[in-house]
């Protein structure tokens, strides 16, 4: 199949397009490289799936031209947004990125007569303090992010709804693993270890709750769509797995794994951060038969062969 993935310079879009590449899908890969975190990580992902055979290409959905992006496209996955719960942010880089973005991507979709699937791809966040409802749960996001993403995904269903564009929606859970983006826990806490550096923890998190999802577990979950489009269209899923740790847990196996502890400092509570995430995928297994399996023992041990790899290849992720 012929398939676009926006934000495909990114964590999660660099390894989708890997995979639907190594599964001998034609994919064209999007991204429009903002200064939001390291260009030399970003560079390393272009690197490895134009060597797996993506073809990749700068574009900016917010103000880009898009008119023959879609070329003979038959599946989108749409990954490309401005991420995370950051003080330092402006909202507009939220409007545009998560919300006018999306809109442009859809418009230019609804032209397309070759288009069998939009997949947009959502977060946990958009439930807010407390992400362990059902699909069906009212959504209350706490953040800027939330509330953006929220917004971009009731675009893409409106287009399903108003106008039968064959859309779905996918919340993802708490994604870590091989090319995680600096500035989340993990990459923060394995870089402070190794660099003997203070590690800053924002008040309360070491109790915080997590769906914490290995990327090979998500991309799973992402790939599956492919084999069930009939029965996804018009549908809101979670992916993720269903097992959670405290994000305290989650720095001790880190710890262990690497044989050194964490010089941890508190910090200020972070405003709009989440409590709990613990994803309800029952839907997910009715209707893709997902099975999670990867643990986080398992995940960051492979998380922290992946920082070694970077420092070895003198790859940044910090300026």
């Amino acid at each position: 199949m012929n398939i676009l993935v926006s934000g495909a310079a990114g964590f999660i879009g660099s390894h989708l397009s890997e995979q639907l590449a190594g599964s001998s899908h034609q994919v064209v890969g999007i991204d429009c490289l903002t200064d939001y975190y390291s260009h030399d990580l970003k560079a390393s992902n272009i690197k490895e799936i134009s060597g797996k055979g993506v073809r990749f290409e700068t574009l900016d959905l917010g103000s880009g031209n898009l008119k023959n992006v879609l070329q003979d496209i038959e599946v989108i996955y749409h990954l490309a947004a401005q991420p995370g719960i950051s003080a330092t942010t402006p909202f507009n880089d939220y409007l545009t990125n998560n919300i006018i973005a999306t809109q442009r991507l859809l418009e230019e979709a609804k032209k397309s007569s070759r288009l069998q699937l939009f997949v947009n791809i959502s977060t946990s966040s958009v439930y807010g303090r407390d992400a362990s409802g059902n699909e069906q749960s009212e959504p209350l996001p706490t953040s800027w992010y939330g509330v953006t993403k929220l917004a971009a995904e009731q675009l893409v269903m409106a287009a399903h709804r108003d106008q039968g564009l064959p859309a779905c929606s996918l919340r993802l859970f708490s994604v870590y693993g091989p090319r995680e983006r600096p500035e989340k826990l993990y990459p923060r806490l394995i870089d402070s270890i190794f660099k003997d550096k203070e590690f800053p923890l924002y008040e309360g998190s070491e109790k915080h709750i997590r769906s914490y999802t290995y990327i090979e577990d998500i991309i799973i979950g992402l790939t599956s769509i492919l084999t069930h489009m009939k029965e996804c269209q018009g549908e809101i899923i979670n992916i993720g797995t269903d097992k959670t740790i405290t994000t305290g847990q989650g720095i001790k196996i880190v710890e262990q794994i690497i044989g050194k502890p964490a010089k941890i400092i508190r910090g200020p509570k972070r405003p709009g951060d989440q409590e709990k995430t613990h994803a309800n995928i029952e839907k997910a297994q009715r209707i893709l038969n997902y099975r999670p399996t990867v643990k986080p023992s398992e995940g960051l041990k492979e998380e922290v062969r992946w920082y070694k790899q970077l420092r070895d290849k003198n790859i940044r992720l910090y300026s």
